[in-house]
């Protein structure tokens, strides 16, 4: 495997994502924006590897502060990897999970999962739009179709929104020929989502509208700039705390 190969197959995978998704990238744009004009919150969620794109939603340099977690600890491969995979595959968890705090309808919910078939991410998007919220789903549409049905809908049915990546069933892209490695559905998890990030402050400096994002707190006055951040979404967001 050389470098030059493995990296070609991350660029074009980029590439055609965001060709792919230029139309639902600024749809989700307009969900975010209206939570900031409202001071709401965008809620995030996955399971499993998928966990990473919420991490890189969350108390990220350049990333909102407007952020709501969804999180509960059985779902991350690092505290049991077999025990992440039944929590996922659990009906029921969502509600629990939403029990302590659900969105509204100012607020959006974001869920990251590539396959989009298991209890737990479907009946999230399912539980928020009962409560009047839209849903982004950051999916695999071609995954999807490949996978076993474990819910009674698909992540994709349920929501407002799709973010294709266009992982392919397996996740793995190398060698493609015979595709076992070099899984690429973090990168375009957290590429879609930084492309909706850029669409909103760009459309957001358009109209003057000021858009919370944290500074890195290891430049000279990032703390200082974020402050203002935690007293005003640390009440609201308990993972700030």
């Amino acid at each position: 495997m050389s470098t030059t190969e493995i990296g070609g197959l991350v660029s074009d995978a980029l590439a055609q994502a965001e060709a792919r998704n230029a139309k639902e990238v600024d749809e989700a744009a307009s969900l975010v924006l209206n939570c900031i004009r409202k001071d709401a919150l965008v809620f995030t969620a996955g399971a499993g590897h998928s966990l990473a794109a919420v991490a890189e939603t969350f108390y990220r340099a350049g990333g909102l502060a407007c952020v709501y977690p969804v999180y509960h600890p059985e779902l991350l491969p690092l505290h049991g990897a077999r025990a992440s995979t039944a929590t996922e595959r659990r009906t029921g968890l969502a509600a629990e999970v939403l029990a302590e705090r659900s969105p509204g309808p100012d607020d959006v919910l974001v869920v990251f999962s590539t396959s989009g078939v298991n209890p737990y991410p479907v009946e999230l998007a399912a539980g928020a739009r009962a409560a009047g919220a839209p849903v982004v789903a950051v999916s695999s549409r071609a995954s999807v179709a490949a996978a076993p049905r474990r819910a009674g809908s698909t992540l994709i049915e349920e929501a407002s929104v799709v973010l294709d990546t266009g992982v392919r069933p397996g996740d793995s892209s190398f060698p493609p020929e015979n595709p076992r490695t070099a899984a690429l559905s973090t990168v375009l998890n957290a590429f879609l989502w930084n492309l909706v990030l850029a669409t909103v402050v760009r459309r957001a400096d358009s109209e003057g509208l000021a858009v919370p994002l944290w500074r890195s707190s290891n430049v000279d006055g990032g703390d200082e700039a974020n402050a203002a951040l935690f007293t005003h979404y640390e009440p609201r967001v308990p993972a700030l705390r």
